[in-house]
């Protein structure tokens, strides 16, 4: 079962819906035990970093989140649900993100373009990732934003795109997968992704429903 994890932050309907649309069994859920439980988790989200973070964890669900992480458990990050993997915001000084990764979330210096990024945008892909398979590099994906996330570890960078300057639109690493853009509202490409995700949370089951 695949979670969507319900914290307050918007858009929840419509990632549900793609999900579906490529074959997921997903439900909403705001409960710590269900994230525990869960083969693979969602945190989708648009909004303010810090009401973002300090719903996480007025709703309880920070340790869930982190303990599911730490497990080996697919993780797959949306837009704000990226950014909260970062140490700190630009946009909440003085809150503490999640740190999954060390890193800041930064604001788009352009004076030239319109901040918020609201529209289509390329992405290029920068490593190999299971969630690639069957999209073209680079495809065009809907984004909605005016902060960026700039990990300490470029590694985990999977793709970029330029919006006045270059910025880290997807991050992979082992487990995690996280995109800036919004992969619901991206057509065809986007569902791919999705599709990708539900594909390996579905081998991953049945690997472990095999060993056990």
């Amino acid at each position: 079962m695949i979670y969507l994890i319900d914290y307050g932050m918007g858009n929840l309907f419509s990632v549900e819906k793609a999900f579906r649309a490529v074959g997921a069994e997903i439900t909403i859920t705001s409960k710590p035990e269900d994230i525990k439980n869960a083969s693979a988790i969602v945190l989708p989200g648009v909004g303010n970093f810090g009401k973002g973070i300090s719903n996480i964890r007025n709703y309880k669900l920070e340790e869930p989140i982190k303990t599911s992480i730490q497990k080996g458990k697919l993780f797959f990050g949306i837009c704000l649900g990226m950014q909260l993997l970062m140490d700190e915001s630009d946009e909440a000084p003085g809150q503490k993100g999640l740190s999954i990764f060390n890193g800041k979330v930064v604001k788009f210096k352009t004076t030239s373009l319109k901040v918020p990024q609201i529209g289509w945008n390329c992405v290029n892909f920068k490593k190999d990732s299971p969630y690639f398979h069957g999209i073209k590099n680079p495809s065009y994906f809907y984004f909605v934003h005016s902060f960026f996330v700039k990990p300490q570890d470029e590694r985990i960078v999977a793709g970029v795109t330029e919006y006045g300057e270059s910025f880290p639109s997807v991050i992979y690493y082992e487990n995690i997968f996280a995109t800036q853009f919004h992969p619901e509202k991206s057509q065809q490409a986007g569902l791919q992704i999705l599709k990708n995700f539900v594909e390996l949370a579905k081998k991953i089951k049945t690997k472990n429903d095999t060993t056990n």
